[in-house]
C-alpha cells in the first residue's frame, strides 16, 4: 500500500487546521479535506445580507482565540490576521438606560460597581494575575495532569457553582449580579446549572487579560490565516470533498476527524469498537440556538453611552428567567475604504429540546429593531442549532 500522506484531517475548523499545523511543523504531510465549499467550521463570514456587509456565521467575538497559547505561536499577522480590540469589550445593558460594563482594566470595572466592586475584585484579579497559566489548563484536553494545580484549585472551586448561586452569594446589587450573569449566558446552560459559573470566570478573566477582541473581515481571518500558514509548511486543503467512508479517503498513516460525533459514526461507524460507538451514539448536542443577521443604516441607538463603545452588548438576568437568556452583539467590520454596520442578534433557551429550538426559516422582509432606526437589510434567520 503506497502512503500518500502522513495524516488526513477530516473538517477544517480550528481545530482540524490547528491539528495538522503541528504535524505539517514536525515535517509531515498532511492533507485537511472539507466538505464545504468554505473552510472553518463555526470559524465563517459572509455575505448573509447586503452585498459588502460580512456577516459571522457562528462565532464573532474570540477573546479565547487572542489568548491561546498555541495561536501565540503562529505569524498569523503576518498572514493578515488583525484584531480589533473595542474601548470596552462587553456592556450589559440595566432597564434604568446604564450599563454594566466589562473593561480591560479590573479596577475600572470594580470601581463602576460601587459597593460590589471590592468582591468582583477579589473573584477576578487572583485569577486574571494567572491568566498565562490558567490558559494552558483550559485550552488543552480536561483530563490532564495541571501543571499549575493551585491556581486552577483557586478557578475551580468558585468555577462548580452554579451562576445564580455564585452571582447572589457575592454580589448584593443589580448590575454587578447582571454583567455576571450575562458573561455566564455563553455558556448557554440554565444558570442555575451547575459548572454555570466557569464560562463567567473564564470569559471574565479573558477580558481583563486580552480583551474580546474581534478579527477584522470577521471569523473568516482567523480562518483564511490559519490556512495560510499551514500551505506555507507544505499542507493542502481541499474544498467540496465530503467525505462518507474511511475507505474513500487517501492512504495515509493516520486521520484525524474535526468533526461531530454523529459524523463520526456516519463516517468511521463499521470500524469502531462497538463499546466507543455505543457512547457516541448517546451523545447529545446542546440546547439549540438561532441567530438573526441585520445590517444597518446607522449606529444601533443604545440609551447607555457605553453600549455605544462596546464590542459586544449582552443581557441576561440572575433575578428571572435562570432557564433562558437573550444575548445580543454588535460588530463593525471594516471592508476596503469603509466600515459596514452589522448586527447579529444570538437568541438560546434551554428549555427548548435540539429539535424544537432549529430555526429554519428566513424572511426576506424589511423590519424594525425595537427603538432602532429603520434596518437597511435583508433579515436573514439562520439555523446555528
Amino acid at each position: 500500500m503506497r502512503i500518500e500522506y502522513d495524516a488526513v484531517v477530516v473538517g477544517s475548523g480550528p481545530n482540524g487546521l490547528a491539528a495538522a499545523i503541528t504535524l505539517a511543523r514536525a515535517k509531515c504531510s498532511v492533507l485537511v479535506l472539507e466538505a464545504n465549499a468554505m473552510i472553518g467550521g463555526g470559524a465563517r463570514s459572509a455575505e448573509l445580507t447586503l452585498p459588502g456587509f460580512i456577516h459571522d456565521l457562528c462565532s464573532a467575538v474570540h477573546p479565547l482565540a487572542a489568548g491561546s497559547p498555541f495561536l501565540k505561536t503562529l505569524p498569523l499577522e503576518r498572514l493578515g490576521l488583525t484584531w480589533i480590540q473595542p474601548d470596552i469589550p462587553l456592556a450589559h445593558p440595566l432597564d434604568d438606560a446604564t450599563a454594566a460594563c466589562l473593561h480591560r482594566d479590573i479596577d475600572l470595572t470594580a470601581a463602576q460597581l460601587n459597593a460590589d466592586g471590592r468582591a468582583y475584585r477579589r473573584l477576578l484579579e487572583p485569577l486574571e494575575r494567572n491568566w498565562e497559566n490558567l490558559s494552558t489548563e483550559f485550552l488543552q484536553p480536561m483530563l490532564h495532569l495541571p501543571r499549575h494545580p493551585f491556581a486552577l484549585a483557586r478557578f475551580g472551586i468558585p468555577a462548580v457553582c452554579p451562576a445564580t448561586l455564585l452571582a447572589k452569594f457575592l454580589f448584593k446589587q443589580h448590575p454587578a449580579r447582571a454583567l455576571f450573569a450575562g458573561i455566564a449566558a455563553h455558556s448557554f446552560l440554565p444558570l442555575e446549572a451547575p459548572v454555570s459559573s466557569a464560562f463567567a470566570l473564564v470569559l471574565g478573566m479573558a477580558g481583563h487579560a486580552v480583551g474580546w477582541p474581534i478579527p477584522r473581515g470577521g471569523s473568516q481571518a482567523i480562518t483564511n490565516a490559519l490556512a495560510d500558514h499551514l500551505r506555507e509548511l507544505g499542507g493542502k486543503v481541499d474544498t467540496n470533498h465530503r467525505v462518507d467512508n474511511l475507505d474513500a479517503l487517501p492512504k495515509s498513516r493516520a486521520v484525524l476527524f474535526d468533526v461531530s460525533p454523529c459524523q463520526f459514526i456516519r463516517i468511521a461507524g463499521n470500524r469502531l469498537p462497538k463499546r466507543y460507538h455505543e457512547r457516541l451514539q448517546r451523545f447529545r448536542h446542546a440546547p439549540g440556538i438561532f441567530k438573526v443577521d441585520y445590517a444597518l443604516n446607522s449606529p444601533v441607538p443604545w440609551k447607555a453611552e457605553s453600549c455605544r463603545r462596546a464590542g459586544m452588548s449582552a443581557r441576561s438576568r440572575v433575578e428571572k428567567f435562570p432557564s433562558a437568556r437573550l444575548c445580543w452583539w454588535r460588530s463593525k467590520v471594516s471592508l476596503t475604504k469603509r466600515a459596514h454596520r452589522v448586527v447579529n442578534i444570538r437568541c438560546g433557551r434551554t428549555a427548548m429540546s435540539h429539535s424544537t429550538a432549529r430555526l429554519t426559516c428566513r424572511t426576506a422582509s424589511k423590519r424594525r429593531l425595537s427603538g432602532s432606526p429603520p434596518v437597511s437589510a435583508i433579515v436573514f434567520s439562520r439555523d446555528t442549532a
